[in-house]
């Protein structure tokens, strides 16, 4: 609360001096319980494992949740949607194909508990939902709980964690974010990680607000401005107005600069000067336009071909050191060592673990290789890696953001059932890695603070690291085993898995087996 309020400055990421950093591990609240399995977390989370009940209060006209006993049920509603997201989703797919595979990855700016995300779904959409923690208190944990992607996030003062062109489609119902202020700052942003081809869908105010401005109890002229500011704002970034209807307005960008440019007004539009439009974390948010690359995104294939089709960026030559072959190779390379880890753990395609992590995600070759409607993988991208591959990843049809594992990642306690760290403790390790200002034990801890009571975790590294962090597991309530490369003892590279014990706020460490 120390920090400025303007420009949502305050909910941003903000990490403590290295003196104020807690080294210590977080117990589960007391009656915490492993979650449903998928499909049942959509609509029940226990109590325990989130005891928040304001918003079921707060916005029990909506649909959003409700307290049942020890559960939290969600109908699917929301603030937009009281009569359901899969409605309001057919109401969507009725102007945006999202039925073939040509829409696949969405960006949910200020997504509540995420019914959006989690009602598409069945759809084959996968959502990156982000909303901050603020009144509402809990809303992302909430989400993660019943098993949907999110993380806690804000559109503020610093770019979002994710590459340029990531997103088939962004939304926002009723998010409360000013879109037309800032000389249009935030759909500049907004337009940076849509794809060529994408959809911004913008759901309650100001959509219809000559007819809604009484119940919003706000001016009907401060309403006509900030539509007017956003209206500007599209035109300026060349989107062309699909639909509108109700309190749904829906625009589609253009597919490439040269349809774009005769339509724009040159004197208004200033673009981005940076070389790197992926070049995020903790950059400051301009107002400029970022270019459309030279290389067309229309490549794309529908997925899922996309998971496995060479990426339009691997193609073009975008990413430094990585060919058409090579990325062949990385994902029969992945498919094999996923094949062993099923050999080792084998509820990793139970539907055990839905929620997954990759902490250093490369190209995706692992989270490609473990598709399945049952689980879904948070793809992260170190801020240090050697190259940037996050823009790979999406569009291969999957999600991902970039972080720094120095810091704490931008989740709850206990978000993921199973965490993979191919290397990462290397990079982390390695004495030459630029501006490195963590150890090994830091990485560790906020593993064990996101990793869920009885949750497992698979370290693929050298074996000499794999040493060094075996011995700090051992104060960390972890069962361990170390295990040899699937091609034989004399690979250098090995394997430690781990599951993390229960425990829970002054008891003993038990199992809930």
């Amino acid at each position: 609360m120390t920090f400025p309020r303007d420009n949502m400055i305050y909910r941003e990421r903000h990490c403590p001096p290295e003196e104020e950093k807690l080294h210590c591990l977080i117990p589960a609240p007391k009656g915490y319980v492993t979650p449903f399995p998928w499909p049942k977390s959509r609509d029940y989370v226990p109590y325990a494992n989130a005891p928040y009940k304001s918003l079921t209060v707060e916005k029990a006209i909506q649909n959003w949740v409700q307290y049942e006993g020890n559960v939290f049920r969600f109908p699917g509603g929301g603030t937009q949607f009281p009569q359901g997201a899969d409605k309001y989703i057919d109401q969507l797919a009725s102007v945006i194909p999202i039925k073939n595979g040509t829409v696949r990855t969405l960006l949910d700016t200020g997504c509540g508990v995420a019914s959006l995300g989690a009602y598409l779904w069945n759809r084959n959409v996968i959502a990156m939902s982000f909303a901050p923690r603020d009144s509402h208190e809990a809303q992302v944990q909430f989400a993660l709980e019943r098993g949907v992607p999110a993380v806690i996030g804000v559109l503020g003062t610093i770019k979002v964690p994710y590459p340029s062109r990531a997103f088939d489609m962004a939304h926002c119902s009723r998010c409360l974010i000013p879109w037309g202020a800032n000389d249009g700052k935030y759909l500049m942003e907004v337009d940076r990680v849509l794809r060529p081809g994408g959809y911004w869908i913008l759901s309650g105010p100001p959509i219809h607000w000559k007819v809604n401005y009484k119940a919003w109890e706000r001016p009907k002229e401060e309403l006509q401005e900030e539509q007017r500011q956003i209206e500007e704002a599209a035109k300026m970034l060349c989107w062309e107005k699909k639909y509108e209807k109700g309190e749904i307005a829906i625009w589609q960008k253009r597919m490439d600069g040269d349809s774009c440019h005769s339509k724009q007004d040159k004197s208004q539009v200033t673009f981005c000067k940076s070389s790197d439009p992926d070049d995020v974390w903790y950059q400051k948010m301009e107002a400029c336009v970022t270019p459309y690359p030279d290389t067309s995104s229309s490549e794309l294939k529908n997925f899922p071909e996309r998971l496995y089709a060479v990426p339009p960026r691997v193609s073009s030559g975008s990413v430094r050191g990585v060919s058409a072959e090579k990325y062949q190779e990385d994902s029969n390379e992945w498919k094999k060592h996923v094949k062993a880890y099923k050999r080792i753990n084998r509820l990793l395609d139970s539907g055990r673990y839905r929620n997954i992590m990759d902490m250093n995600a490369g190209l995706g070759g692992f989270a490609a290789a473990l598709q399945s409607p049952k689980l879904w993988v948070m793809n992260v991208v170190p801020s240090i890696a050697e190259r940037s591959t996050l823009g790979v990843i999406y569009e291969r049809g999957l999600i991902g953001i970039y972080h720094d594992w120095c810091e704490a990642f931008s989740t709850y306690p206990r978000s993921y059932d199973l965490i993979h760290a191919n290397g990462l403790f290397s990079l982390y390790n390695n004495k030459f890695t630029v501006n490195c200002r963590c150890n090994l034990e830091d990485i560790l801890l906020e593993m064990d603070r996101i990793l869920r009571p009885e949750g497992a975790v698979i370290i693929r590294d050298e074996v000499d690291v794999l040493i060094k962090v075996k011995k700090i597991i051992g104060g960390m309530r972890w069962d361990t085993k170390m295990m040899d490369h699937e091609d034989g003892p004399l690979v250098p590279e090995k394997i430690l898995v781990a599951v993390k014990q229960y425990w829970v706020a002054g008891g003993n460490s038990t199992s809930t087996q």
